[in-house]
């Protein structure tokens, strides 16, 4: 009998490892994108007080970056897993791209914003937004000069849709997180809220998160492009 065999209600968590294949740069690998820039000064709410122009560059570069690039297998193959799923399924992205949406996701929440979204600091209204921003740019809503920023949550803002992420892990038979190492809360205890009320846990990933843990009941260690479409097969296949 399958492991998965008594399963209904799926939570997949992905993160910046699940874009790598595409040509997006990961955060906290060596090289990656911490490695690069101070977070403090591109991704707080301090930093865009401090030097709105630095962080609208920076802002600019990754929405044109996330333009050029294209989903890979392991996004297909979470999108093939939400089509063909029979019992509920909702897919939680720590990512800013789109490249979940391309692949043909459609329940799925972006708990740290978009890149291709703005937010109007006068009115509160969001919008699609796939250009450069500035300083200058003009919220098309309120027509107010000055406001609008990237709609991504900064380190120190809360995250979005945390109520419905809350009630989904509440009922959850199997989290899967794919691509993150989890740290940053509220992400980084999703994994034992399932695991706290019984639910099975997994772990892909280039290498485990908490390797001296029973955080997770499985891990599989591998490149997500390579790893999911056979972990998708295997679970479909139950």
């Amino acid at each position: 009998m399958s492991i998965y065999s008594n399963i209904n209600s799926i939570m997949v968590l992905t993160g910046a490892g699940i874009s790598a294949a595409s040509g997006l740069d990961t955060f906290r690998d060596k090289g990656g994108l911490w490695a690069q820039y101070d977070y403090r000064e591109v991704a707080t709410p301090e930093g865009y007080a401090r030097n709105s122009d630095k962080v609208h560059d920076f802002y600019n570069m990754r929405r044109r970056q996330a333009l050029t690039v294209e989903p890979n297998a392991a996004h297909f193959a979470l999108a093939r897993l939400e089509r063909e799923w029979q019992g509920d399924f909702l897919l939680v992205t720590q990512n800013v791209d789109g490249l979940h949406e391309a692949a043909g996701s459609k329940k799925l929440l972006h708990m740290h914003g978009e890149l291709n979204s703005a937010l109007c600091q006068s009115c509160g209204k969001r919008m699609t937004w796939k250009t450069d921003m500035d300083v200058f740019s003009v919220c098309p809503v309120c027509e107010e000069i000055g406001y609008v920023r990237p709609d991504i949550v900064w380190f120190g803002e809360t995250p979005y849709h945390v109520d419905e992420i809350t009630k989904a892990l509440a009922k959850v038979d199997l989290f899967v997180s794919i691509g993150t190492s989890a740290t940053v809360f509220p992400a980084a205890g999703f994994a034992l809220q399932a695991r706290a009320r019984g639910a099975f846990t997994v772990e892909i990933n280039l290498e485990p998160s908490n390797p001296d843990t029973d955080l997770f009941t499985d891990s599989i260690k591998g490149l997500a492009e390579e790893t999911v479409p056979l972990w998708v097969d295997r679970l479909l296949s139950r």
